[in-house]
């Protein structure tokens, strides 16, 4: 009975995400509610499933902050490290946006290429992968299309064909570190991986693949890479890197965070210390720097999107304690045989096609216990299963307007500035992209694993 009503918490929960009638941190927090009301108290009776799932002990420890070197179990229930880590870096981007450093590196490069169209094309898909492997995906294509809109008013050119190469590079950055994508803090933070082993296997993949990613978008869109005859003039004060720096200082100060974060995540293997401690060091160098401007800096937080996580991992919790989890393992397993190969290719394409249809984050939190029995129950090497996940899970979400939350910022700011993206046209260039990164990807998975 349990396990029916998990089920069904879950199918709910899905439902209303993608009919996006309700607000999905409503939605899974409802859920997560309805979880622990329904399936733990009135049909198991159990309170210990409930702390299990919470998980808030967990914070208490010191293997939570420090990483001692020993591998543990990844804990059921909501991942702290991952909700705690996620405000940190939300707080550290925040600050570096009211310095005015994003708009400022969009129009230094803009400068740099002379304002050119395809140059600013090909290096605007350039930044969109770099900045998502350290910052979140969702701030890269905020202030990145914001950039290309108002550059396309003045060159007169189309903005559509760069918002889309922008998003789907956003994404395939992400899916090269841990910090880069959802999916990845969920799956790092879980199996207790590093930055560097993220970006020693995912992040081979995807730089490899950003190389036909790049040509690919430019002969898709090669047509409309033109500036129009009514281009405008451009006025130097507006358009002058110095011009976005609301503050010098500031300025200064969130560069040099950003850049600390970035050493103590590339380096938290060898330090032991937990992307959780990262997170909170991070967030409070952030509030210290902002000075008066702390409060503001806070209340840009996006709250929702961390109360959005909290309901999500108590579904999953569900699911997990139920045994639902365990089942849809053991039906892997036996579909591929105990074949590796087959698992990989199964695992890969079935992230992929959900991820393309609803939320990434979602999916990936339900199929990580699902890897994990499969690699104890058949023998797997886990971590080839986690990266086949991870990649699964980042470059699906490409494949449609609401795979991932960046697509669907980066289509609100189009028909903001008048250029409505319909479904067939974002899917027309992205599926095609989709399927080539996940082809090369699981060639680059079997040569190398298997």
């Amino acid at each position: 009975m349990e396990q029916i009503l998990a089920i069904a918490i879950f199918v709910v929960m899905f439902t209303l995400i993608i009919s996006e009638k309700i607000e999905r941190h409503i939605v899974t927090l409802g859920c997560g509610i309805g979880t622990i009301l329904f399936v733990f108290i009135i049909s198991m009776h159990s309170m210990t499933a409930v702390m299990e799932t919470l998980n808030i002990r967990n914070i208490f420890t010191l293997g939570f902050w420090y990483e001692t070197g020993t591998v543990t179990e990844a804990t059921k229930g909501i991942n702290w490290a991952t909700i705690i880590f996620l405000m940190g870096m939300m707080i550290m981007v925040e600050g570096m946006a009211r310095a005015g450093f994003f708009r400022w590196l969009c129009l230094t490069i803009a400068k740099m290429v002379q304002y050119k169209v395809v140059p600013i094309f090909l290096t605007f898909m350039i930044m969109s992968f770099v900045l998502a492997m350290f910052i979140d995906s969702i701030t890269v294509i905020l202030f990145l299309a914001a950039v290309t809109a108002e550059l396309s008013g003045l060159l007169d050119f189309n903005p559509v064909p760069f918002i889309l190469s922008e998003i789907f590079c956003a994404n395939l950055g992400g899916s090269a570190t841990m910090c880069g994508d959802p999916p990845n803090i969920i799956i790092g933070t879980s199996l207790h991986y590093s930055f560097a082993d993220f970006i020693s296997n995912t992040g081979v993949m995807a730089f490899v693949c950003l190389g036909f990613v790049i040509f690919y978008f430019y002969f898709a869109f090669r047509k409309e890479l033109v500036a129009g005859k009514n281009v405008r003039y451009i006025p130097k004060e507006k358009l002058s890197p110095a011009s976005a720096i609301t503050s010098k200082a500031d300025f200064i100060k969130s560069s040099i965070i950003f850049f600390f974060a970035v050493t103590l995540l590339v380096t938290h293997a060898q330090t032991g210390l937990s992307v959780a401690f990262i997170g909170i060091v991070i967030a409070a160098l952030t509030l210290l720097a902002s000075g008066e401007d702390a409060g503001k800096v806070i209340k840009k937080v996006d709250f929702k999107t961390i109360l959005f996580f909290i309901g999500l991992f108590v579904v999953v919790g569900g699911l997990e304690e139920t045994g639902v989890l365990e089942t849809i393992a053991d039906l892997i397993g036996k579909i591929s045989g105990g074949n590796l190969v087959v698992m990989i290719a199964i695992i890969l394409w079935v992230s992929a096609g959900f991820s393309a249809v609803v939320d990434n984050i979602p999916f990936a939190a339900t199929m990580l216990p699902v890897i994990k029995t499969l690699a104890a129950a058949g023998g797997v090497n886990l971590p080839v299963l986690a990266w086949t996940l991870a990649v699964g899970t980042d470059i699906g979400g490409s494949a449609t307007p609401i795979g991932a939350s960046a697509n669907v910022v980066g289509m609100a700011i189009a028909e903001k500035e008048g250029y409505k993206v319909t479904w067939g046209r974002y899917c027309r260039t992205a599926i095609p992209a989709t399927v080539l990164v996940i082809g090369i990807s699981m060639m680059m998975i079997y040569l190398r694993y298997v």
